[in-house]
């Protein structure tokens, strides 16, 4: 299974237009993951409608994406169990609270896909993945715009950040 991996796109215009390359990545992808936020729902749907998306809500987050996303949640990709979140407060204490706000589930979670720091991250810290594919959109706080790719199969994971040119 092939896996966009996108957060933090921020898209505010009514046309609410993604990045061109995250439109051609999404309509090659098997799944859409959205780290939260998106701004408007409305870049959910236009997602959802290249490819099967999951998504959470961010802080930066309109009331509709609020109402219509979990803040969490747990999928299930063949063998793989993923954590799905935003995160919150301080980037340099972002696996902390990853790892607080799984507590319940953390022994079953093979990888966490988060953003928030706009800062990627592709790190293995105790037989888990830490994944964040940075903000594919602006630069803020980080050195270039990025998204992931995840790629399953079966219980293998194989993650990458693409830098945006």
């Amino acid at each position: 299974m092939r896996i966009l991996v996108i957060s933090d796109t921020h898209i505010q215009t009514k046309s609410g237009k993604l990045p061109p390359v995250i439109q051609k990545e999404a309509s090659s992808s098997d799944y859409c993951l959205h780290c939260g936020d998106f701004t408007t729902y409305r870049i959910y749907e236009k997602l959802e409608f290249l490819t099967k998306t999951y998504g959470v809500c961010g802080n930066m987050d309109d009331d509709e994406v609020h109402e219509k996303l979990p803040s969490k949640c747990l999928i299930k990709i063949e063998q793989i169990t993923l954590g799905l979140i935003h995160g919150g407060g301080s980037p340099n204490n972002l696996i902390y609270y990853i790892n607080q706000e799984f507590s319940k589930n953390i022994d079953e979670i093979d990888i966490f896909v988060f953003g928030h720091s706009h800062l990627p991250v592709n790190e293995k810290i105790k037989d888990k993945i830490y994944f964040n594919p940075g903000s594919s959109t602006d630069k803020v706080s980080a050195p270039y715009r990025s998204y992931g790719i995840i790629q399953i199969n079966g219980k293998s994971i194989n993650a990458k950040v693409v830098k945006i040119g």
